[in-house]
């Protein structure tokens, strides 16, 4: 008899728990960066830094091959070097890898952002810098060239827009700092430093 009426304090406790663990579940899910829904807000990535994981490289118009190019390249950055040329209107530079597979998703990457901004598909990845909002609004703008030789790609990138080609010089310095510090550069951008 005294076992029956511990019962329903037992299913009570354990009801408790389970409605507990539900909450707190519900709660890192959705305050959770994993989403790629989270709004593309240049630099409002909340979600800390995961050197695992990258959850920042993911995009609301981004492919998952997208993003895992640029895991790639933040995880072996060691294996990049990049030489920029800051012309009277625009840009050449020089980036190359060591490494050959890593070679291969630097070029593939550059081709296809390049690709993206000719025809206004900003993928909106969560790190992102707001430089390359410009390159979005005035793609028509930009005179490119990408030559993949012996050195490294080689893009020369021109326009006799003024605000574009501090937007080109920009983006090139800041893509510099990532090949040179890798995702301490994108951390230190989003923290203010």
């Amino acid at each position: 008899m005294a076992q029956g009426t511990n019962l329903p304090k037992v299913v009570l406790y354990a009801s408790a728990a389970c409605l507990l663990l539900v909450a707190g579940l519900a709660f890192m899910l959705s305050s959770s960066s994993h989403h790629p829904s989270s709004a593309h807000s240049h630099g409002a990535f909340s979600g800390g830094h995961d050197e695992r994981t990258m959850p920042g490289l993911v995009g609301e118009n981004a492919s998952p091959e997208e993003s895992e190019e640029m895991r790639v390249l933040f995880r072996k950055f060691d294996t990049l070097s990049r030489e920029v040329t800051n012309l009277p209107n625009g840009i050449r530079t020089v980036t190359r890898s060591s490494d050959p597979d890593v070679m291969e998703a630097l070029v593939s990457h550059v081709i296809g952002m390049i690709d993206r901004v000719d025809t206004g598909e900003d993928p909106k990845v969560i790190i992102q810098s707001p430089t390359l909002d410009v390159f979005f609004l005035k793609a028509d703008l930009i005179e490119t060239s990408i030559d993949v030789a012996d050195e490294g790609i080689v893009v020369i990138q021109t326009s006799a827009d003024a605000e574009m080609i501090n937007a080109l010089q920009t983006h090139a310095a800041e893509v510099t700092d990532m090949v040179e510090r890798g995702m301490q550069a994108v951390h230190d951008r989003l923290d203010g430093h």
